[in-house]
């Protein structure tokens, strides 16, 4: 059995940088007509796709229904480059519980923690970010899921070690989108929450 395409209202080619509710935030704005879709069909499984970073946590919200699937939201989460590590800390953490508080998903999902030998402090910054996202899921009550990067490039490209540019194409394709999604940190979020909801939020 085949995997439901996305709803076949397109999202319209998109400015990330727009201004939005949460400070250091852009967001991905999603038509009225697909909110209606979504409204109307009744959608059965809302994900949260999340690509921690510490200057800069993508994150995608979408919906899973037996029609098809819906992008509700995507954007970023940006800190402060001047600040403390504490304070930017903070700022995910209290971004991403505004996210979670809005769009009230069902599951979230992340990729697990891979550190390379030759670049070790990159998995010690990008652990921070984690936490603050684990906690922030955990304090909504949320699960999370933790996928492997290999699965999730498999799942929208085919092909376990793609590149993130294979990935955003694939991202572009999948959801009918007019231009690549940007920044990388968006696309990697989509991908992330489709492997999650294909799965049905299994591990």
């Amino acid at each position: 059995m085949g995997v439901p395409p996305m709803s076949a209202t397109a999202v319209p080619a998109v400015d990330y940088r727009a201004e939005r509710a949460l400070p250091r935030t852009g967001k991905m704005p999603v038509p009225r007509e697909v909110r209606t879709w979504k409204m109307a069909r009744g959608a059965t499984f809302r994900v949260l796709g999340i690509d921690p970073g510490l200057n800069i946590t993508g994150y995608a919200v979408v919906d899973f229904g037996r029609d098809g699937q819906t992008i509700v939201e995507a954007g970023t989460l940006r800190t402060t480059a001047r600040a403390d590590m504490a304070e930017r800390i903070q700022q995910i953490y209290d971004d991403l519980r505004a996210v979670l508080s809005e769009t009230q998903p069902d599951l979230a999902a992340i990729e697990q923690l891979y550190a390379h030998y030759a670049h070790p402090r990159t998995a010690i910054v990008m652990a921070h970010a984690r936490g603050a996202v684990m906690l922030a899921c955990r304090q909504a009550s949320v699960n999370v899921q933790h996928l492997a990067a290999t699965r999730v490039k498999k799942s929208v490209t085919g092909n376990g070690h793609a590149s993130k540019l294979q990935v955003a194409r694939a991202i572009q394709q999948l959801c009918h989108l007019r231009t690549l999604p940007s920044p990388p940190d968006v696309a990697d979020a989509l991908a992330i929450a489709l492997c999650a909801g294909r799965s049905g939020g299994r591990a």
